[in-house]
């Protein structure tokens, strides 16, 4: 694992640590492939994939049925059920919590001005499979749709490679949810029939999930064909530390990210050399005690995209933070430190503070999204939630007092302007209340 003081990098050293973007020229390329295919050819396009790809037969039935639902339930073990129950509990609690109420406000003592909220209209959910189930996903995603009152609502998630069934856990959670229209197709296949619409999948407004490098490239490239939330993957975590932490678990919170994806980056920023020293032998030690396929992951992801950075003082390292963005900022300082950092830390997809909140338990069940941005983008926008779902729609009134109090100045600034309809549509409306012109209402 690289240890790196900061001090001692060129400008274009830093960048190249802040630069983890998965969107490459070459993977553009391929992805465009794809999506023409998917736009020209709709599931003949689907299921070719399906058969090269996972070895399923080509007329492989895309939506799942409802006995699939049904065997989910007899398959899976009651805590594992009831920590999903939990799970959607507690997110929709604080979807609930935040959900944005409609207003009407008097502007000025005579504009009526507000919003209206309203749910986008359809919404097509990416639930990544490839390594490993994500149910945990299945309910970030699936919930603010249903808090924001999506009415309709599409999932797309890849099937098993041994026998082309979803995984259960996943079908579980929609079925909670009273989501049924969901399709066995993943990658950059399912975010552009998503965008596009097929013969079998629904065409939606909007498409949001997380991925690997080629659902964040389809959705990157697709974005203006359909809406989307954000690049979200591979995952990623910076953890913050001075000489309060404890090494051990840095390690642990490493390797827990580290073993998403080889693309996962999972790293450190710190004012302690012991500790950054500790946290390296700690990684080394961890990793020799993980199942073989997990540790090679653990290994590529962090020789080739971690670090282990030591800062002069927190200010140097927040200063970085906030150029980097990271999706997880991990905060593990001395307590009393710690309101200072939260006032500083201005770009990041969630912050988890102290020794006791790692990024593993906020994957699950605190209640936090963990559909988050990556790649940067925490730089403009924060996690998942039920905001991504729904319009404001604005909505005025204007009655006599308001157009006499504000119609002669914004014709004076229509006519500036050069717009000469839109001043005489002001004026011929104020010419109307006056004794002569015929009143108004």
């Amino acid at each position: 694992m690289r240890i790196i003081e900061l001090n001692k990098l060129s400008r274009s050293e830093v960048n190249a640590l802040i630069d983890r973007s998965v969107i490459t020229d070459e993977l553009v390329s391929k992805v465009e492939e794809v999506i023409k295919c998917v736009k020209d050819e709709g599931d003949e396009c689907l299921r070719k994939f399906l058969s090269d790809f996972y070895g399923l037969s080509s007329n492989v039935e895309l939506r799942v049925s409802e006995d699939e639902f049904v065997r989910a339930y007899e398959v899976l073990n009651g805590s594992i059920i009831k920590s999903l129950e939990v799970g959607i509990e507690r997110v929709k609690e604080v979807q609930e919590l935040i959900k944005p109420k409609e207003f009407i406000v008097r502007s000025l003592g005579s504009a009526y001005v507000g919003f209206m909220v309203r749910p986008i209209d359809s919404v097509g959910i990416y639930v990544p499979g490839g390594r490993a189930p994500y149910p945990s996903t299945a309910i970030m995603t699936s919930v603010p749709t249903k808090v924001a009152g999506v009415p309709k609502v599409v999932v797309c998630t890849p099937p098993k490679v041994s026998d082309g069934s979803v995984d259960p856990a996943v079908l579980v959670v929609l079925d909670m949810l009273g989501i049924k229209e969901v399709f066995r197709i993943g990658g950059a296949h399912a975010v552009a029939a998503m965008a596009y619409g097929t013969e079998t999948i629904p065409k939606v407004s909007k498409v949001v999930g997380p991925g690997g490098s080629w659902v964040s490239t389809a959705k990157y490239l697709l974005k203006g064909v359909t809406d989307i939330d954000m690049i979200a993957g591979p995952s990623e975590v910076l953890i913050l530390a001075d000489e309060y932490a404890d090494p051990k678990l840095i390690a642990l919170d490493m390797i827990s990210q580290a073993e998403h994806d080889e693309l996962a980056t999972a790293s450190l920023v710190t004012t302690s050399k012991s500790v950054a020293e500790l946290v390296s032998k700690y990684l080394s030690y961890f990793i020799e005690k993980l199942p073989k396929p997990n540790a090679s992951v653990v290994r590529e992801s962090l020789s080739s995209r971690g670090f282990i950075l030591i800062t002069d003082d927190l200010d140097e390292a927040i200063e970085f933070i906030n150029q980097y963005s990271p999706e997880h900022l991990q905060v593990i300082v001395e307590p009393s430190k710690v309101p200072y950092v939260l006032t500083k830390v201005v770009n990041a997809g969630v912050v988890l503070v102290g020794s006791l909140t790692p990024t593993a338990l906020s994957d699950y069940l605190l209640g936090t999204n963990h559909v988050l941005p990556t790649s940067g983008w925490g730089r403009f926008r924060g996690g998942l939630s039920v905001y991504d779902f729904i319009k404001f729609i604005g909505i005025a009134y204007c009655g006599p007092e308001c157009i006499k109090e504000l119609g002669e100045l914004a014709s004076v600034l229509a006519r500036y302007e050069g717009f000469v309809g839109h001043a005489l549509a002001i004026e011929e409306r104020i010419k109307s209340l006056s004794p002569s012109g015929g009143g108004g209402s």
